[in-house]
């Protein structure tokens, strides 16, 4: 299989097929944003021969007997298991909507078993595409994207240069529900700063509240020292929010969500794990993390911070 550096993926892609078809991020200005820092190119198409010769080879794990006793030994899933594809990379759904279609194609081509595709986005992702390239994608898999919105504070989202603004989030992810496409997002406690999470917070829940994300996914803003970020801290232009003041804030969220949703606090980020579903858990999730913010020692919530080597 063709993969460039590290492959980062969200948590529930786990039984996914990972498919590289696109390298780095198009944006690459995120002050926060240091996952692909590794790659010596910002962002890189992969040739469609490699896909291809990647499909060839996941078929192989059904039908050649060393591949399949390879992958059980290796605890891969058999691909005629397999039910999903998840294109890696940074946004792979900037690409084209003919290139995206060409990659259904061969994906179906090669694994039929496969039935939804998905992939990371960016809100100017979505504006790219007409409505009816939208609905022709999910006529044709795409389903289940995971956007990293991360908040929808305005002053937050200018000043870590997502280059999109909160009513774009609104506009473009109305298209995606009325094409059918469902997605998750990201949300980054911390990202609107010192004093400011009630603000990112309220302001982030009435943007999930006029839209229908499935998920709604907490991470925490963590600031490594090769980020543009942590040299805007060194200038004093930007102060970090405290540990207990994050989950302050997600308390917030979750206080102020009023649609049906996953809500989860998975990955690295997050040294308290919490999985609930809205509005059922709703009380369960609240108690949990007020429990946090009333016996949590903000001493040792920064240590794990500070030990943490990667996301």
């Amino acid at each position: 299989m063709h993969y460039t550096g590290t492959i980062w993926r969200p948590p529930y892609e786990a039984s996914s097929l990972l498919l590289e078809v696109t390298a780095g991020c198009t944006h690459h200005r995120c002050k926060f944003c240091t996952l692909y820092n590794e790659l010596p190119f910002p962002f890189r198409m992969s040739p469609l021969e490699d896909v291809e010769s990647d499909l060839r080879e996941a078929q192989l794990w059904s039908t050649d007997p060393i591949g399949m006793l390879a992958a059980r030994l290796q605890g891969r899933p058999r691909a005629e298991g397999i039910r999903r594809a998840f294109l890696t990379g940074a946004n792979p759904f900037v690409l084209r909507y003919d290139r995206l279609m060409a990659i259904a194609g061969l994906i179906g081509q090669y694994m039929p078993s496969i039935q939804t595709i998905g992939c990371f986005a960016r809100i100017t992702d979505i504006s790219l595409k007409s409505d009816e390239e939208l609905a022709c994608l999910r006529g044709a898999g795409y389903d289940g994207l995971t956007i990293g919105v991360e908040t929808g504070d305005g002053e937050a989202l200018a000043f870590m240069d997502k280059g999109y603004t909160a009513a774009d989030i609104v506009e473009q992810c109305r298209r995606l529900d009325r094409a059918g496409i469902h997605y998750s997002f990201f949300y980054l406690a911390g990202i609107s700063g010192a004093g400011r999470g009630d603000i990112g917070a309220k302001a982030t829940a009435d943007v999930c509240n006029q839209l229908s994300p499935q998920l709604i996914g907490v991470n925490m803003l963590t600031v490594y020292p090769d980020s543009e970020l942590y040299q805007e801290i060194r200038r004093g232009r930007w102060k970090e929010a405290g540990e207990l003041e994050k989950y302050e804030e997600i308390r917030t969220l979750l206080e102020h969500l009023e649609i049906p949703a996953q809500f989860a606090m998975l990955g690295a980020s997050n040294a308290f794990q919490l999985q609930g579903e809205l509005p059922k858990d709703k009380g369960a999730l609240a108690a949990a993390l007020d429990k946090i913010i009333k016996t949590g020692r903000e001493e040792d919530l920064r240590g794990y911070r500070e030990n943490l080597p990667h996301l």
